[in-house]
């Protein structure tokens, strides 16, 4: 049994499928087939089912891969212990971002992240808050930055920002010359949200719920439209296709000239951005200086959270 072995059927165990599990290994798939074989042979044990579309894992594979997972981040936790012998800003730390923050604030956070560490080049990967909470889990990533709430996965965290919401209209709408909208009139427009996955999608449902049953039966397609990024729904509202809620940090700098943003009355809705990591993640300082990176962002119009 190897350290290879247990990431190859905690990849397999998450991808559902050997094929993406081998590309986010970087093998081949038989390379990583033979090898999940072999363990299952050492085992003498079956730890998937493998079905014509999806691979599942058997009841008994799901304890071992949880084991897999607690033996993979130890062992990471020794090399991270070694590193942090050294220098703890020493070497690369893998960090995970949602795609609703990633675009807006990875270019100001990679120039400061290489005016101030640049012996620690930040690895990047964007993602949803499941996938990313499931590779921290595999010590495939170091930290994330993610917006609350996500499940419990006894994390250590860390407050980065409150970030509230705005509204995004065609210049030719009626509500564009609003200095500010309450949620209750965004009842009567077509709301343009994100596509299944995305937690922002979760925090516009919990400002307008009357749009939360409009994806699931037909007559809610006439009125709410879904998108697969931010960037592609502001188009779609900068076509006259609807309205949709945007996070501030997404609104550019300067004025677009198909669309108006347009802050909520107060209270505004928020979001509230956190950096989080394993509680077994020994290199302190790396966080640290990361997060002190992120507050050295210009962070427009959002309040910083410093304890």
């Amino acid at each position: 049994m190897t350290l290879t072995e247990l990431r190859y059927i905690v990849a397999v165990a998450r991808e559902r499928h050997f094929g993406r599990a081998a590309e986010a290994c970087f093998v081949s798939q038989p390379t990583l087939s033979v090898a999940v074989k072999k363990l299952e042979d050492e085992l003498d044990v079956k730890l998937f089912e493998r079905g014509s579309a999806e691979i599942s894992v058997t009841p008994l594979g799901e304890e071992i891969v949880r084991q897999a997972q607690a033996v993979l981040e130890q062992a990471q936790s020794i090399k991270e212990i070694a590193k942090r012998g050294k220098d703890p800003l020493a070497g690369p730390l893998r960090l995970g971002v949602i795609y609703t923050i990633g675009p807006y604030l990875l270019p100001d956070l990679v120039r400061q992240a290489i005016a101030r560490v640049p012996q620690m080049p930040l690895m990047l990967q964007e993602n949803f808050t499941v996938k990313l909470l499931e590779m921290l889990r595999a010590g495939e990533l170091d930290c994330a930055i993610l917006a609350e709430p996500f499940p419990d996965t006894n994390l250590a965290t860390a407050p980065l920002y409150e970030e509230p919401f705005m509204v995004a209209v065609p210049r030719n709408h009626p509500l564009a010359t609003r200095e500010r909208i309450d949620a209750e009139e965004l009842k009567r427009e077509t709301m343009l949200l994100l596509g299944a996955g995305h937690c922002f999608r979760d925090h516009v449902l919990e400002v307008c719920p009357e749009f939360a049953r409009f994806s699931s039966d037909a007559e809610g397609i006439r009125r709410s439209f879904e998108g697969s990024s931010l960037e592609t729904i502001k188009h779609m509202v900068a076509a006259g296709m609807g309205v949709t809620v945007v996070p501030r940090l997404s609104v550019p700098v300067e004025p677009h000239p198909h669309l108006v943003y347009i802050p909520f009355e107060e209270p505004a809705p928020t979001r509230r951005v956190v950096l989080v990591w394993r509680r077994s993640f020994t290199r302190y300082e790396a966080i640290a200086a990361l997060r002190n990176a992120i507050y050295a962002c210009p962070l427009d119009g959002v309040s910083r959270l410093t304890s």
